[in-house]
């Protein structure tokens, strides 16, 4: 508010005197009121969006997250080649690309990028731009844990697995040999070979390991993966690989060549030779080329592991691959979404405000973002009570029950397409035994958990993709004690006996991760005889004790990245960076690829079908419920819709002023 001054004739000291205190009490009256203003008042009247957002984010480099609280981050501060609709679950909106294009079998796509997109410093964005961001995210030392998601790209997984034999026999053009012959060759190694025994002595003094020990390493380990030392002598004979016999002796030597000229040349990056199916038709068009017909591709681009990052700013910090170089820092990050990141208190927020660089922001109607990292669900709700929040990033069950009574109108309860399960890490006795796994899950009640603990109406899961109108998902896991004390048995613990006391669950701090350890350990102690112990770690060590296979189960779940069978599948296959349970079905793998080629839309789903099943009965994870979305939302929140997914694109939310 402007203030006004005004001249007035002199009046008599009592006068003044009484004016002074009438001005006084004014002044404080209104400051009063400012400070009555609650913190949800004062954020409509300044357009910021309070928002809590579960805990402290691992980072916000859209190549090495892949979590939820993240990615609520990242899809506010960058955007890729298309946007969420606001109401639709499927449907895709412009963003990056105006416009794209697919051939007759949606193996190639075409995408035209409008003029306009600039990075937040003002930098126009380009093809390029994209084809170096999924180069990074592909990079073999970069260590993305969802790189993943670009294995749609032809040559993408070669890539990214650094698989040298099929980059120099198969993608490059000028290969001296014909991979058909050649295919069946040990690039990737045999993990049936056993070298536990002498793992950390071939690390370090490989010479000193003995012949037998010498061929049983490289043999386990593959061409791809051993050392020039090691290849040499392979070459020379003195180490015995064991070849195909279709493989000509000139054959092997070419390979072996090729191998060690690469490795001699310092082991530079193989991206070139690759030739991942990305390219640039012109500055502003950019072709896809992948490794089977994807009719929903635009839909996978709206994942932020799809989003462009700036080659600009990442060079200037490091190079291509050089993870964690500081180039996301508040005054370093470089972005190109609908808003930009304007600081970061950890622990305590991350504040996103409006970016007046960003293409359509005349759409944007918020002014800012503020995610607060509160941990306790429990506290969370009491600051949306006290006014502090706008949206909580989860609800306790008892708070679900109190809210519908003094709440009912910011409580929602939505459909979400995701799975809770459980980790099992089957390299670690007993978990490594199918009995015990099956046996694990067939005593637990989902129903019971469901009902007393969550409250929430979840579903319990019968299999591990949630059910859709287009999928049916395999009805596989139940509950039954009876079964499962069964399986224990034949797994050689009757009653629990004989059964480890030291099998942990790991899970995070938060008050119902906690309690659903409780619920497991008490119907295993129950119906199995057995015990098991929690642990709880922070998110971050919770993650990277997972990664490391440094667990024995772990709490999880998965949310769907886009409304396909896959998303939740592909993510079990071997050497994926979500998997992280140590295992691997040639099996299940070889139904993946088959459903990849398939452009059939029901008989996809079918083999698709017949890879849950391999997985379920295996039951390297257990299932236990399919999810909704419980949380509560402030009535000034507009353009907040029910989505599956609940990628809700902020670009469309609005707050209604007190």
């Amino acid at each position: 508010m402007t203030a006004t001054l005004k001249v007035f004739r002199q009046r008599p000291p009592a006068m003044r005197s009484i004016t002074f205190t009438l001005l006084l009490l004014s002044g404080l009256l209104t400051l009063t009121s400012c400070q009555d203003e609650t913190p949800i008042e004062r954020a409509n009247r300044e357009g910021i969006l309070l928002i809590g957002n579960g805990d402290e984010p691992k980072g916000i480099d859209p190549h090495l997250v892949s979590g939820v609280i993240e990615g609520n981050i990242i899809r506010a501060i960058f955007e890729g080649l298309c946007v969420d609709h606001p109401e639709k679950n499927a449907e895709c909106l412009p963003g990056v690309a105006e416009s794209w294009e697919s051939n007759e079998d949606f193996t190639q796509w075409t995408f035209n990028l409008r003029t306009n997109a600039l990075w937040s410093d003002g930098v126009p964005i380009t093809a390029e731009d994209f084809i170096f961001s999924y180069h990074r995210i592909l990079s073999p030392n970069l260590g993305a844990k969802y790189a993943e998601m670009l294995y749609y790209l032809s040559n993408a997984k070669e890539y990214n697995q650094d698989h040298k034999g099929y980059i120099f026999f198969k993608a490059d053009p000028k290969s001296p040999l014909d991979w058909q012959l050649i295919k069946d060759c040990n690039f990737t190694g045999n993990d049936k070979i056993d070298i536990s025994s002498f793992k950390d002595t071939a690390k370090n003094d490989f010479s000193s390991l003995s012949s037998e020990q010498k061929q049983l390493y490289v043999n386990h380990k593959g061409l791809n993966r051993i050392s020039l030392k090691q290849l040499k002598t392979i070459q020379d004979g003195s180490i015995k690989f064991d070849w195909p016999t279709s493989v000509t002796a000139a054959e092997r030597e070419v390979i072996i060549a090729r191998l060690m000229q690469h490795a001699e040349a310092g082991s530079p990056d193989l991206w070139d030779l690759a030739h991942v199916g990305v390219t640039a038709k012109t500055p502003l068009t950019l072709v896809i080329n992948l490794r089977g017909p994807i009719p929903f591709l635009p839909e996978i681009t709206k994942h932020y592991t799809w989003f462009p990052v700036p080659k600009h700013t990442i060079l200037k910090f490091g190079t291509i691959d050089t993870p964690n170089t500081g180039w996301t820092r508040v005054g370093n990050i470089v972005s190109n979404g609908a808003f930009v990141l304007n600081s970061w208190r950890f622990n305590h927020h991350i504040e996103a405000l409006k970016n007046p660089n960003y293409w359509d922001s005349s759409t944007v109607k918020l002014n800012g973002i503020r995610y607060l990292p509160v941990k306790n669900a429990y506290t969370e709700a009491r600051m949306f009570y006290d006014s502090q929040l706008h949206k909580t990033y989860t609800l306790p069950p008892e708070m679900i029950i109190h809210s519908r009574k003094v709440r009912p109108e910011a409580l929602r309860q939505e459909p979400y397409v995701g799975v809770y399960f459980l980790r099992l890490n089957t390299t670690r006795k007993p978990l490594e035994n199918q009995k015990v796994r099956l046996a694990l899950s067939a005593a637990i009640d989902r129903r019971l958990i469901i009902d007393n603990l969550l409250q929430g109406g979840q579903t319990p899961a019968h299999g591990l993709v949630p059910q859709t109108e287009e999928y049916t998902t395999p009805k596989v896991i139940h509950f039954d004690a009876t079964e499962a004390q069964k399986l224990m048995a034949e797994a050689g613990f009757p009653n629990g006996e004989g059964f480890t006391t030291d099998l942990k669950i790991l899970t995070t701090p938060k008050e119902t991760s906690i309690r659903m350890a409780e619920a497991l350990q008490a119907m295993w102690k129950q119906h199995l005889g057995i015990n098991v112990r929690i642990e709880q770690r922070e998110w971050g060590t919770f993650l990277t004790a997972q990664q490391e296979l440094d667990y024995d189960i772990a709490v999880g779940g998965w949310i769907g990245d886009f409304l396909d069978p896959t998303t939740f599948l592909d993510m079990w296959s071997k050497g994926n960076g979500n998997n992280n349970t140590g295992w691997s079905s040639t099996e299940f793998e070889e139904k993946l690829n088959l459903a990849e080629q398939n452009a059939d839309p029901s008989e996809r789903l079918e083999i698709l079908k017949e890879a849950e099943a391999i997985i379920l009965n295996e039951r390297p994870i257990l299932p236990l419920y399919w999810y909704t979305t419980s949380y509560l939302l402030h009535p000034s929140v507009k353009g907040w819709n029910p989505l599956l997914l609940d990628n809700h694109p902020f670009k469309f939310v609005e707050l209604e002023s007190n």
